[in-house]
């Protein structure tokens, strides 16, 4: 249905401090999940950000066209400033000048987000329609966000009035596609609910079962209203938690099989993320010499 690239962002990820062996390494894993996952590269265009410099050229181009202002207001440096206390790097700081550049590379109409990314999108469509406006121009496509219905913000386990995180310290708030399924079992049968017994979806009142529900109806591609519907007679919290837990471990284990695979051939998936590079970059490298042509950059 749609045309579609899936980048893993590693230059965003130096934005804090991390480990070079450890970030090439993790990069590899993230790559062979999302294949694991079902993305085709095939069909999809798969590659990691920094095999692509017009990532980093476009980023430094958009710098120009946002305004101070506008970084300071965003609530997710906010929130990760915070954490890190003195010596914020700028790249935190300018972190969605490089999302917006991520983006509008490709003139994407539409970009899943979640909620938490929701501010940094607003802000490439400004960035776009300010630049369009400037040069009288259509060179980029104003993004919409494209946000399901159920699903698109998952809460903790734990403290299910806040995001499940994977960098969340305490283990048991969030579950891993890479889990042991006992483990899955035993983080689900600990989530915390309410002291009521009714099964029903109330984000206000019972968040902790309704997140429950709304990961059962993700896991087992159903609504919430049937999910509500089949725990209707059930009392207690029990059995959703069980069943809540088998049902992601039913999806996970043939995930885990495949990554386990794909991992294992390290070749193929180099020549994935080549290929990869390869295709993002023709495309790219397109839309920066429209962008360039616009400012008044001299072109080849």
């Amino acid at each position: 249905e749609y045309d579609t690239l899936f980048s893993l962002v590693d230059l965003h990820a130096i934005t804090v401090k991390q480990d070079p062996k450890l970030l090439r390494q993790r990069c590899y894993d993230f790559i062979a999940l999302y294949l694991a996952c079902g993305i085709d590269p095939v069909k999809s265009t798969v590659f990691v950000q920094s095999h692509v410099r017009q990532h980093a050229e476009l980023g430094w181009i958009l710098n120009c066209y946002a305004y101070m202002g506008e970084l300071n207001r965003m609530t997710q440096f906010k929130d990760k400033s915070g954490k890190q206390g003195k010596n914020i790097s700028v790249g935190l700081f300018d972190y969605p000048v490089l999302m917006a550049a991520d983006i509008l590379l490709y003139r994407a109409d539409k970009v899943p987000v979640g909620q938490d990314q929701k501010q940094h999108l607003e802000l490439t469509r400004d960035i776009a329609a300010r630049f369009n406006n400037q040069y009288k121009t259509d060179t980029f496509v104003v993004p919409e966000p494209f946000i399901p219905k159920q699903g698109a913000r998952i809460m903790s386990l734990q403290e299910p009035t806040a995001k499940m995180s994977k960098s969340d310290p305490n283990e048991n708030n969030f579950v891993s596609l890479m889990d042991e399924p006992k483990h899955i079992i035993k983080k689900l049968k600990r989530a915390v609910t309410d002291s009521d017994n009714e099964i029903r979806y109330d984000r206000k009142n019972k968040p902790g079962v309704s997140n429950l529900i709304e990961l059962m109806a993700g896991v087992t591609d159903r609504t919430i209203e049937e999910v509500e519907t089949a725990y209707r007679d059930v009392q207690g919290y029990g059995y959703l938690k069980v069943d809540t837990g088998e049902a992601i471990v039913a999806l996970v284990e043939p995930i885990q099989q495949r990554y386990q695979e794909i991992r294992a051939d390290m070749p193929a998936l180099q020549a994935i993320l080549q290929q990869g590079a390869e295709k993002a970059s023709e495309r790219a490298e397109r839309q920066l010499l429209k962008v360039k042509e616009a400012i008044g950059l001299i072109v080849f």
